[in-house]
């Protein structure tokens, strides 16, 4: 299964060390995202975006580095992230790896948490990573979750108004058959106990983010 990234135009002090992910068989630079695959040494495969965020001369070495180069006006009715979303489809590839699209504004970063039902929609698995969290969707039926040391904290979110059936096995804080709604933090901060363990829900949409506690050097 290949692997799509996109960097969106988010702080870069938040997005992690981008060479880690080798996985990687296709680079797209959203906007400002595409400097900053640049200042990461890595060239996109594909900058799109309107560039408002970013100066002419910063714009020409984008057009001079990335392999395709696509300008859309600013007055349009997706983002540019989203923009390179539906780009992105058309590689075919089966999980995307989205970077750079959390720590600014918060509308953006909450229409880009949204942009994960996109992918979901679309038979795509996605993942949002910055430097302290990692953030993927998961729909009804059992599902197998690895520990992971860099990100250790596990919890899960409501997406849905409702989640029913929730059974956490092998984790710290076990739970059976639970059902939250919107504003619980029943489900915040678990740990596993082992290397693997097991979620599992009936109803509704769960956001699954793994975290860790980060310092974010100005």
């Amino acid at each position: 299964m290949g692997v799509t990234a996109i960097v969106g135009g988010g702080p870069e002090k938040y997005i992690p060390y981008l060479h880690a992910y080798k996985e990687v068989d296709f680079w797209i630079g959203a906007d400002r995202g595409a400097l900053t695959l640049i200042n990461h040494g890595i060239t996109p495969d594909l900058a799109l975006g309107d560039f408002d965020s970013i100066s002419e001369e910063e714009k020409k070495r984008i057009k001079t580095i990335a392999k395709d180069f696509r300008e859309f006006p600013e007055e349009k009715d997706e983002t540019d992230l989203e923009l390179a979303v539906l780009e992105a489809f058309k590689t075919k590839n089966r999980l995307f790896l989205l970077f750079g699209v959390t720590g600014g504004r918060i509308d953006h970063s909450l229409a880009n948490i949204q942009l994960l039902y996109k992918l979901k929609q679309q038979q795509i698995e996605g993942m949002i990573i910055d430097k302290g969290n990692k953030l993927a969707l998961s729909f009804p039926g059992s599902n197998e979750i690895s520990r992971d040391d860099e990100y250790p904290y596990i919890s899960f979110l409501p997406f849905t108004r409702k989640v029913t059936g929730i059974t956490l096995d092998g984790f710290y804080y076990k739970l059976t058959n639970k059902t939250i709604n919107w504003g619980s933090t029943l489900c915040m901060s678990n740990e596993l106990l082992l290397e693997k363990g097991t979620f599992s829900f009936a109803e509704g949409i769960l956001l699954v983010i793994k975290s860790r506690d980060v310092l974010i050097e100005e």
